[in-house]
């Protein structure tokens, strides 16, 4: 049975207007299920969205779709490969094109592996890259940088202080890596947003079990343009509290 979560309830968002005109609804996917997890608005007024998908190709791969302003269907992509794909984050890019970051099973060290995919503006993709170790690695949240680099956060546990530490990734405009970062404790502690800031320097928000009241508590670092940490805020209370995009 086909389910939809956030699809159509962003794309309504995106084109409310207060001056009466109509809003519009859009259901996209195929007869199994299909999920929405990140849509954008783009330089044309139409809409681009990825998901992930058990309707088209192998397993759970990427759905990625343009509309235009009406939100009907231009083109439709399927990423992945032979395995398991989670898909998080998109972004158009300077050129036009998207940039696109979430997880892979099909490629890379093992386990999960960040996975970044560049698309030119028809969706084609252009390249891709992985990034981890033996462990789970994932990609959250991807900003281009002023560089035409991209800045990418997520978490690891290939690497870091113990069980899942944030992961920051800092790629050249080809996504080769120029340096990577780790943050967290012994516990679990994940980035879910990352922005590149007006000074030039990066901000992340996510969630920590390392330090805090209890439970997941709101994680909030800020570091300098080469990833080094400038300060770090822990806000909550003992029950689950976590920040996302």
């Amino acid at each position: 049975m086909k389910t939809t979560y956030l699809i159509s309830i962003l794309i309504l968002l995106g084109t409310w207007t207060v001056n009466g005109q109509n809003t519009f609804q859009r259901i996209y996917g195929g007869t199994d299920d299909d999920h929405g997890r990140a849509v954008i608005q783009t330089t044309d007024s139409g809409f681009a969205f990825v998901g992930n998908t058990f309707s088209y190709g192998n397993d759970f791969q990427i759905y990625f779709a343009k509309t235009d302003s009406f939100g009907d269907t231009l083109w439709l992509k399927i990423l992945g490969g032979s395995g398991e794909e989670v898909v998080r984050s998109i972004q158009q890019t300077v050129d036009g094109g998207y940039i696109i970051v979430g997880s892979t099973k099909s490629f890379g060290a093992g386990g999960y592996d960040v996975y970044l995919i560049k698309t030119d503006s028809n969706g084609d993709t252009l390249w891709t890259k992985t990034f981890g170790g033996n462990g789970d690695d994932q990609g959250w949240s991807i900003t281009q940088t002023t560089d035409t680099g991209y800045i990418i956060t997520g978490l690891t546990n290939s690497y870091g202080a113990g069980d899942n530490d944030i992961y920051l990734i800092k790629t050249d405009r080809q996504g080769d890596t120029l340096w990577t970062k780790t943050f967290g404790g012994i516990y679990d502690d994940r980035g879910h947003s990352v922005l590149q800031t007006m000074d030039g320097k990066y901000i992340i928000a996510g969630a920590t079990k390392s330090y805090g009241a209890g439970d997941f508590d709101y994680y909030i670092i800020k570091t300098n343009s080469s990833g080094d940490t400038l300060w770090t805020k822990v806000l909550g209370t003992t029950d689950y509290d976590a920040l996302f995009a």
